[in-house]
């Protein structure tokens, strides 16, 4: 088995819908688990439902609830003008799906209580619901017989419904049981990505792009020969291909790099989609869906993976704080209680570099940093820069480019160099640069270490 994951825009239209659907059909031999992401654009439309029932406006959550469900009905229309039965059973379970949403809307809005994050899981996860049942029905109106299966029925979390900690043992038990059971009938199965069950029983969801993680927690557990995450780019660039001119796909790299180009910012994968696909040595495939005779790029294990540079990746809108005291004997004493009140507060740190005389720290947390910072004010000095990002250099073997790369642009020679993270082989340079300069820093970087298409 493997598994194919398709994100929104792969499955953003009919035309992405029936391309997607043509790549799964020319893998049927290797019999593919599909894993969809909601449509895209209707994770907005999600959100802008949860933000009119907080903000109590039932015309707002009406409209966007009449935009979802229109959205989805005209879709299948259009990938089924021919074939009556499944087309009803498209428009039937879309309505089902958006009934009960518009029913769970009303009833919060009449309450008029604050929605709690278990709440909130109810509506965040619907899109993907439309979405697979959708694709489902189209791919049995051509022939393509396939089992939809509710992703809740094997991908168990913790209870943070809004951020859920997959319970991987319980993954592993149940998942394998229901694929293949679902395959005992059909040729093609589909899930989806991003939703979960918290373990109380309650709907929650993985986090925001957590569909990638959904396929290679998926792949984890049925001992997938491979991943497959289908995208709209062709495979991992050198750097993001939106900020950066002239960047270059990158044929293969080890799952450390991808994971730490994840982390440091690059988009192509959720920074956790590695984990579980280093597990068990599952090789990732990074593809794209509007070209699909392309090579992309291809996850291995760091033995088969060169020397050298791999990507320029950056983060914005981050905060860099400081923390010092007057006289610093004991800095690992301080960085336990430093962490102690960052995990108390939930605040997620980037990026570390202690030095004689502070500690400093970045981060892409907002609503948690206040709270820390009072915490930590109690026994040390603390000053936040707001408006911060970082840069980070990943590659293997690269730990000799630290000095080189200070020179490589104006910013860079004056810039803080946070963090040098290094294993064995495996080298995470990072400089701290003002928000204001990034674009122009990692484009500077990204020519000095790749050059220019002639």
């Amino acid at each position: 088995m493997i598994v194919m994951k398709f994100g929104g825009t792969s499955v953003g239209s009919k035309e992405a819908i029936a391309r997607t659907v043509g790549i799964v059909r020319s893998k049927q031999e290797e019999r593919p688990v599909l894993v969809v992401s909601a449509m895209s654009k209707v994770t907005d439309m999600l959100y802008a439902i949860s933000d009119a029932i907080e903000a109590g406006n039932s015309e707002a959550a009406d409209s966007a609830l009449v935009q979802l469900r229109q959205k989805h009905l005209e879709t299948a229309a259009m990938l089924m003008p021919s074939d009556p039965l499944w087309r009803e059973e498209a428009y039937s379970r879309i309505n089902s799906i958006c009934d009960g949403l518009k029913a769970f809307a009303d009833a919060q809005l009449a309450s008029g209580e604050k929605m709690t994050s278990k709440e909130k899981a109810v509506i965040n996860s619907k899109g993907e619901y439309l979405s697979s049942n959708m694709i489902c029905c189209y791919m049995n109106s051509i022939g393509m017989k396939t089992t939809w299966v509710d992703a809740r029925e094997f991908m168990v979390t913790d209870n943070d419904y809004l951020q859920g900690i997959p319970d991987m043992a319980e993954i592993e038990r149940q998942c394998p049981k229901v694929i293949d059971a679902a395959f005992a009938t059909s040729a093609f199965v589909i899930t989806q990505g991003f939703v979960c069950k918290a373990a109380d029983g309650s709907e929650a969801v993985l986090g925001r792009g957590g569909s990638d993680y959904s396929a290679s927690l998926i792949g984890m557990a049925i001992d997938a020969a491979k991943i497959e995450i289908w995208t709209d780019v062709d495979g991992v660039q050198s750097a993001d291909p939106r900020r950066v001119t002239n960047t270059r796909r990158i044929s293969r790299i080890s799952f450390e790099e991808a994971a730490e180009m994840a982390a440091y910012g690059a988009k192509v994968l959720h920074p956790k989609t590695i984990e579980p696909a280093i597990a068990k040595n599952i090789p990732v495939l990074v593809l794209n869906s509007m070209n699909p005779e392309g090579k992309g790029t291809v996850i291995l294990q760091s033995s088969f993976i060169e020397d050298g540079v791999r990507s320029v990746s950056s983060k914005e809108k981050l905060r860099l704080i400081t923390v010092s005291q007057p006289v610093m004997k004991d800095a690992s004493s301080l960085l336990t209680r430093i962490f102690a009140v960052f995990a108390e507060a939930r605040v997620k740190v980037d990026l570390v570099k202690v030095s004689p005389t502070s500690i400093m720290v970045t981060t892409d947390s907002v609503d948690y940093v206040p709270a820390a910072v009072e915490a930590i004010s109690e026994f040390a000095s603390v000053k936040v820069e707001e408006d911060m990002a970082q840069i980070s250099v990943i590659g293997k073997n690269i730990s000799e480019l630290k000095v080189a790369l200070k020179t490589a642009s104006d910013q860079l020679r004056d810039s803080r160099l946070v963090s040098v993270a290094q294993n064995d082989t495996y080298v995470n340079i990072s400089f701290v640069v003002p928000l204001s300069t990034v674009r122009d820093d990692v484009q500077k970087i990204h020519t000095y270490l790749f050059g220019r298409e002639e």
